[in-house]
């Protein structure tokens, strides 16, 4: 992946006074997956461009430094994060021109403060769409211009790509600004990270995105996507940008095409431009993976496990040592070993997972011996008089470490337009609790086998009804 970025300021080769990077000469640093290479392919008084280029190693990825690392066996080597700009380059602009973001120059301490005329492309960008670099950058002053990259030259009826060339110019803006628009922006475009999502991450978009980003009219798709849909950090993120000004949080945006509820006000209609969100139910593993990775456990069960889902996130995970996967139906197993590609599996892979049939209503001498256990949108889909057996089965005979259950808010229901009172989300449900009769639930649960227990709204929270699903963060 290619970033340029130009001036004609006079001297232009003032350029590399601010990026701390002589135009005589090729440089290059080490960065995460690969090596960035900055050099100027013009350099005269009346024009200078300096380029980043990010040469990123495919099978180094896999092996360890990238977002494929434990990942199945086709989407190691069949994937676009060598080519598309991404967080790897925002890690390499951070590293090649850190000094030159946070404003610093010691041979010219005046220049930084200075606006100039700037000229940026990237080869390639990934978006949700033609028109969402434009609503990205525009705001911040920028003439934007894309160029498409058809999905294949060769047969023009198939169309464009999702991949982009990007084209920005400003009359007159810091460099500082600049590379720090890029830096927040190219990930979010993206809408991918090489790296686990935590509170640093969030402290992170609020100081690279002071005195631009609270004003920005996508301020909310900025945040939700820079920090991957977490709502324990985009919720507080939010609030912590809006502070100080007379706006209100933004409304929630919708779920998945499957659970959407009724906009809260006229404008969360957006049209065709709309962004492309994650599910509801992708959400829901996301954030629950999180926590696992958070919490660091090497044997972790996946208990109700369907196709196999949330046991793809998880074998991402280095420090996971072993995966058990259970469920009731044959069929779903079936598909899961599909989805995982366990036949194709590295010997060495194919250790941490193994996939079994059984039902959480009877003892399983299997399922001892595990630091974390997962229930995600299992427990509705049991008949409320066996839940009994199942806090026998999970909380008194496995015991697992930590348990992590999740379960659809009922108190968010009234916002879903297509539910009647008294309906539930899915036909295969046989409740559907509320806020209160989840905590009530979970609190005994945790009293009458000696764990302690928390509470985590998952999705954007609405006010009066909370968040769309709730989850149980049980701990002995």
């Amino acid at each position: 992946m290619l970033l340029t970025i130009s001036t004609t300021y006079q001297p232009a080769t003032d350029l590399g006074y601010l990026l701390h990077k002589n135009p005589g000469r090729l440089q290059t640093v080490e960065v995460a997956g690969g090596q960035a290479h900055v050099f100027y392919p013009e350099a005269t008084a009346e024009r200078c461009t300096a380029a980043l280029l990010l040469d990123l190693d495919p099978v180094g990825l896999v092996r360890g430094r990238g977002p494929g690392n434990e990942g199945f066996a086709l989407e190691q080597y069949v994937n676009d994060r060598p080519y598309v700009a991404s967080s790897f380059l925002s890690g390499a602009l951070s590293k090649a021109f850190g000094t030159a973001m946070n404003g610093t120059c010691k041979d010219r301490p005046d220049l930084p403060a200075q606006a100039l005329p700037l000229a940026v492309k990237v080869a390639v960008v990934s978006a949700p769409g033609p028109d969402w670099p434009r609503r990205l950058f525009e705001p911040l002053g920028y003439e934007v211009a894309i160029e498409t990259t058809p999905l294949d030259p060769t047969v023009p009826a198939w169309g464009p790509s999702r991949y982009y060339t990007l084209h920005l110019r400003h009359s007159g803006l810091r460099l500082q600004d600049v590379l720090t628009h890029l830096y927040v922006l190219l990930p979010v475009l993206d809408n991918d990270k090489h790296y686990y999502i935590d509170e640093n991450e969030a402290e992170k978009l609020l100081h690279r995105g002071a005195g631009w980003l609270p004003q920005h009219p996508e301020r909310g798709f900025i945040t939700r996507r820079y920090l991957r849909y977490l709502a324990a950090y985009v919720n507080p993120t939010l609030a912590r940008l809006l502070e100080g000004t007379e706006e209100e949080l933004p409304e929630p945006e919708a779920p998945g095409a499957l659970e959407t509820p009724a906009p809260a006000a006229p404008e969360a209609a957006a049209g065709p431009l709309a962004e492309p969100k994650l599910s509801l139910h992708d959400q829901r593993l996301q954030q629950v993976a999180q926590e696992i990775y958070d919490l660091g456990p090497k044997r972790v069960l996946d208990l109700g496990c369907g196709e196999g889902k949330l046991l793809r996130l998880l074998l991402r995970q280095p420090k996971i040592e072993y995966l058990l996967g259970l469920d009731v139906s044959h069929q779903a197993l079936s598909r899961a070993a599909a989805r995982l590609h366990l036949a194709e599996m590295p010997p060495r892979q194919r250790a941490r997972l193994d996939l079994i049939q059984g039902s959480l209503l009877y003892r399983d001498e299997r399922l001892a011996g595990f630091d974390a256990a997962a229930l995600v949108e299992v427990i509705e889909h049991l008949d409320a008089n066996r839940l009994g057996a199942l806090e026998t089965v999970v909380f008194g005979q496995a015991r697992p470490a930590h348990v992590f259950v999740t379960t659809p808010n009922a108190d968010y229901n009234q916002l879903f337009e297509k539910l009647n009172a008294g309906e539930f989300r899915h036909d295969d449900h046989r409740f559907e609790w509320s806020r209160a009769e989840f905590a009530a639930w979970a609190t005994a649960v945790a009293e009458r086998h000696g764990y302690q227990v928390r509470l985590i709204g998952m999705g954007e929270e609405v006010e009066g009804v909370g968040a769309p699903s709730q989850l149980a963060v049980f701990g002995l």
